[in-house]
């Protein structure tokens, strides 16, 4: 039996009512959450990722604004910039668009974010309060993955999960947001001593590694529930046929889009894992809303927790 498709697109769009809600109430009171976002030079992908953002931020009631310091700009450049904005008290959150350009210091960069205005949850001091179980803000995507398990009715307590990639963005957190809610958390990586068989275990596996298919359906236990994190692009019609030829059947409309466009996205999971999981995330359509979803969320849970007061949970409707 296929597996179910758990439809990402439409829990971002009822958290993103929920934070809409809550924007609303904060208004009652005089309160506009406001988010700063920080563009440097021009790099394509950066700028599609920022304008939705900026676009999501007006759709549920956020003040947003956007900095575009030039490709050319210093370390300090940029410094001088997250200070000004670290002062300014109608801004809520703070988020540096990554990658920056190679003249700058990334790291400098992030640690100097105001934690308290770090809605990408990145800054040691929240790290540190997610792995302690404390109030703070969360990566989005990570989130955003527990977000999908959640409101899918998946339960994790108990559960044996298994987290493919160890980045400080993704990988790490995700597996303290599931440790947190009482799962049994195994991370894997490049040194992994036989990669399928300590996936084959996992009730939840989440893939986060950024290469295209690479879960086959070897990895997966029969009825596993399967998070897709990855976003790849895929231009070559060898490595389409590859992921999708035994299943064309299925996707000949996937092929009619690859062929006109020349590229398609797709996930760290092969498409042949939705013959053998219970559930699992579409790329595109699955993880990737969340993440804007939660970046709302955050900037309205700074807004309150700097204020003194507390955002309510996502609902689990």
């Amino acid at each position: 039996m296929p597996a179910k498709i758990l439809d990402g697109a439409k829990i971002a769009n009822d958290i993103r009512a929920e934070v809409a809600a809550e924007v609303r109430t904060l208004a009652a009171a005089r309160v506009r959450p406001g988010l700063a976002v920080v563009l440097v030079g021009h790099n394509p992908a950066s700028e599609i990722y920022v304008r939705g953002k900026v676009k999501a931020s007006h759709e549920v009631g956020l003040f947003s604004e956007q900095h575009t310091p030039s490709e050319t700009a210093t370390t300090d450049d940029i410094l001088s910039l997250i200070e000004d904005l670290n002062r300014r008290d109608e801004i809520d959150g703070i988020l540096v668009q990554l990658p920056l350009p190679s003249q700058v210091d990334s790291k400098r960069v992030l640690m100097a974010v105001d934690p308290a205005k770090d809605v990408d949850g990145f800054h040691p001091i929240n790290v540190g309060l997610l792995s302690t179980q404390r109030p703070g803000l969360v990566p989005c995507t990570p989130a955003g993955v527990m977000e999908i398990l959640k409101r899918s009715d998946i339960s994790i307590a108990g559960k044996d999960a298994v987290v493919v990639g160890r980045s400080d963005i993704v990988g790490k957190p995700a597996a303290m947001l599931l440790l947190n809610a009482n799962a049994t958390v195994t991370v894997c990586h490049s040194k992994t001593r036989d990669l399928p068989g300590v996936c084959r275990r996992a009730d939840i596996l989440i893939a986060a590694l950024g290469r295209a298919g690479m879960i086959t359906g070897d990895f997966v236990k029969p009825g596993a529930t399967v998070i897709d994190v990855g976003m790849n692009k895929v231009t070559d019609p060898a490595v389409f046929q590859r992921l999708f030829g035994g299943l064309l059947y299925k996707n000949a409309k996937r092929e009619e889009i690859f062929r006109a466009k020349g590229s398609t996205l797709v996930g760290d999971v092969h498409p042949e894992v939705a013959e053998v999981a219970g559930a699992l995330t579409p790329v595109p359509g699955g993880v990737g809303p969340l993440t804007i979803a939660m970046l709302m969320y955050n900037t309205v849970k700074a807004a309150t927790m700097r204020r003194g007061s507390s955002v309510p949970e996502p609902s689990r409707s």
